[in-house]
């Protein structure tokens, strides 16, 4: 009886056993640190010396008010007044909410329900957009209530 070596299967196993533990280090160590990573974005954008106000009316939750949120309509500036910060003023509670789910790479989901909850009367919601764009939001258990933030570019 004639044994012959064949180290072609063993060396198959180790190759493939490597190349695991190589893509698996790179998963880990490399690919997903760059995917979740947050962009840098200047100190101005993160901190704006100014606020954008917008106030949400008294009476707000009748569908037969056209007032909700005032202004309806906003434009802030990068690095000026991205900083955007609603007041409930109404008897009723409200939310801000993203028509389009979009969440901002550094400040995340553009949702109060998300944050807070629901915006009881005299509190408010903060949010800093950090990327140009229009923004079209609504009030989660009243939704005739619109408006809209536009971010432009600033100084920055």
């Amino acid at each position: 009886m004639q044994v012959t070596n064949n180290h072609a299967g063993g060396i198959s196993a180790i190759a493939f056993i490597a190349a695991v533990v190589v893509s698996m280090a790179y998963y880990q160590f490399v690919y997903l640190p760059q995917v979740n990573a947050k962009p840098v974005v200047s100190e101005e954008v993160l901190n704006p010396p100014g606020i954008t106000s917008v106030s949400i009316l008294e009476g707000s939750a009748l569908p037969s008010q056209t007032q909700n949120f005032e202004p309806k309509e906003v434009t802030a500036n990068l690095g000026e007044t991205n900083k955007v910060v609603w007041t409930n003023d109404d008897t009723t509670a409200h939310s801000v909410t993203t028509d389009t789910g979009y969440i901002d790479p550094t400040s995340g989901e553009f949702n109060s329900m998300a944050t807070i909850g629901l915006l009881l009367p005299k509190q408010t919601y903060e949010f800093i957009f950090t990327e140009p764009g229009g923004y079209a939001y609504h009030c989660e258990p009243h939704p005739w209530m619109t408006g809209a933030v536009t971010v432009e570019r600033g100084r920055f």
